[in-house]
């Protein structure tokens, strides 16, 4: 697959962050990976990102498009060869753009499903609400700008927390073939967040027992960034070895 590189901006990118017990979310880790902690603690979460003038690199800004999107993601790491990685694993991807969710995973990296998304976001507050047209995924959030992380966040600053998020600019996603994971990288110019104060969030991935029991996964924080111009790299596939974590990388998607 070879991908065109593809520029835009970020209107909005909130990052809604979990600390997770690294064995729970280690079941939904396909191989190769494995959970990247801090502290001891494995980090998951949503990127809720609005993209705009998205089009591929020297095409006029008549063909660009706009989209709401949201990703599921663990932070992690893995070993290619002798060297040490690390990025995200994206078990589901979600659009409003019927053009993502129909060229995701064929023209670009990234298979994505339609969901309709309700978004007021204005200067001092944001409400997002997502429904999957499959029904599996459901997100609900409210919250408004802030001075600092919640005291209980496992960051100690969020010069801390910047920097481990901005080192997962490397994603992998699931694809329908059970072990082959498609890549893209972001870079973005003028990499800058800031905190984020969650008033609400109900979530259909983390609210639910049987993935995650009471009290393995905890909201810690959240992070907001805007205006930001990017590019996103096609980084080929990643292929696990033959049938290890079949089973995770279903279950992590549906």
């Amino acid at each position: 697959m070879q991908l065109p590189i593809i520029q835009g901006v970020i209107a909005r990118r909130l990052l809604v962050n979990y600390r997770v017990v690294p064995d729970v979310i280690a079941r939904l880790l396909p191989a190769p990976f494995r959970p990247k902690l801090v502290d001891g603690m494995a980090i998951a979460g949503i990127c809720l990102i609005r993209l705009e003038g998205v089009r591929p690199r020297h095409f006029p800004a008549m063909v660009a498009i706009s989209s709401e999107n949201a990703a599921h993601r663990i932070a992690v790491e893995w070993g290619e060869g002798t060297t040490a990685r690390e990025g995200v694993f994206i078990p589901r991807r979600d659009s409003n753009s019927r053009a993502n969710a129909l060229l995701g995973g064929r023209l670009f990296p990234g298979e994505q499903h339609h969901a309709r998304f309700t978004a007021n976001d204005e200067a001092e507050r944001l409400t997002l609400d997502i429904a999957s047209d499959d029904g599996a995924v459901r997100v609900s959030l409210a919250g408004h700008p802030a001075e600092t992380l919640p005291a209980t966040s496992i960051f100690p600053s969020v010069a801390a927390a910047s920097r481990f998020f901005e080192l997962g600019a490397l994603g992998y996603s699931a694809t329908r073939a059970p072990g082959r994971f498609d890549g893209m990288a972001l870079r973005s110019e003028g990499w800058q967040v800031a905190p984020f104060a969650i008033e609400r969030v109900a979530s259909s991935f983390f609210d639910d027992p049987l993935r995650f029991p009471p009290g393995m996964a905890t909201l810690d924080c959240a992070l907001i960034m805007r205006g930001i111009r990017h590019e996103w790299h096609g980084r080929g596939q990643l292929c696990a070895p033959e049938s290890v974590g079949d089973e995770a990388t279903l279950a992590a998607a549906r």
